[in-house]
């Protein structure tokens, strides 16, 4: 079974505009980054149980937390930055959700030990939660080429990951590589696609991210999600995740366009690979294997 889940915060800032982009793409998990213009990490628990309880009347589940834990220089109190660690936690225990997707730490490429130290810290403050930490590779930090994102697994135990292809390609490194050595690893993937000799970013399926290739990887037995990034346009808070400019191939007239452009193509590929939906997810076609 594969089941989608979005960055619905990629349709529209506001929450009401979030569920009408989910519910008429048929997506009932999101990754929750920020709401009416506020980021995650600085919802209060009142205003997190409000949300949560506007997403379940729409049918909606917040999957995963897309917090930018680990978006701060390595230079950062961690004593005191734990503190932000466990409100983010305290948060996720509010929206029932079991995951909160991190970083690795900015200015770090020569302090390896200090991002080891640091991560299994944060690590072991979520436990006491019941969340679990996933890792994301990004551009920039400690953990953005595969090399040291495998460092970053052999030496902090309890983190999990997420396999973004199109990060990594923004990062020079080759997709097929880093597909065969990261996809068995993934507690779940980031869909986003991205031309490698351009940087453009494109739906899913256009660029060099082989995220045809990674649906066709996911074992039958599996319970994979899929979470739709697709960037595709800029949208309310980009600045506040990404300093860099986005370059963008295809033009949208406006949000709404853009996201419902990447669930299409991601649904595309997943009926190319022989899923069929269902009010579940999509389960791959028996006559079809």
């Amino acid at each position: 079974m594969i089941r989608l889940c979005a960055f619905s915060d990629e349709a529209s800032a506001s929450l009401q505009g979030q569920i009408a982009a989910m519910t008429r793409n048929d997506i009932a998990l999101t990754e929750l980054r920020s709401v009416n213009g506020k980021n995650v990490k600085d919802l209060t628990v009142d205003e997190a149980a409000q949300i949560k309880a506007e997403l379940e009347a729409a049918g909606i589940a917040v999957w995963s937390i897309g917090s930018p834990l680990g978006k701060v220089d390595i230079t950062v109190d961690i004593e005191e930055y734990l503190q932000t660690v466990e409100h983010v936690c305290k948060l996720a225990n509010v929206f029932d959700c079991k995951r909160i997707r991190m970083f690795s730490f900015f200015g770090a490429y020569d302090q390896p030990e200090k991002v080891y130290a640091y991560l299994q810290r944060m690590v072991e403050t979520a436990a006491k939660y019941g969340v679990l930490l996933c890792h994301e590779n990004e551009k920039d930090i400690f953990g953005d080429t595969l090399e040291r994102v495998q460092l970053i697994k052999q030496n902090v135990p309890g983190l999990a990951h997420v396999y973004d292809p199109a990060n990594y390609l923004q990062c020079g490194q080759d997709s097929a590589q880093t597909l065969e050595a990261m996809h068995a690893h993934a507690n779940y993937f980031h869909i986003k696609d991205v031309i490698a000799e351009t940087g453009e970013i494109v739906p899913a399926g256009h660029g060099d991210g082989r995220i045809g290739q990674l649906i066709a990887m996911i074992a039958l037995d599996a319970d994979a999600v899929l979470t739709l990034e697709p960037h595709l346009r800029v949208f309310a808070g980009y600045a506040q995740i990404d300093a860099s400019e986005m370059k963008n191939k295809y033009t949208y007239e406006n949000n709404d366009q853009a996201f419902d452009a990447a669930v299409a193509a991601l649904k595309e590929l997943l009926l190319q690979n022989g899923y069929v939906q269902n009010k579940e997810g999509f389960e791959k076609d028996a006559s079809r294997t």
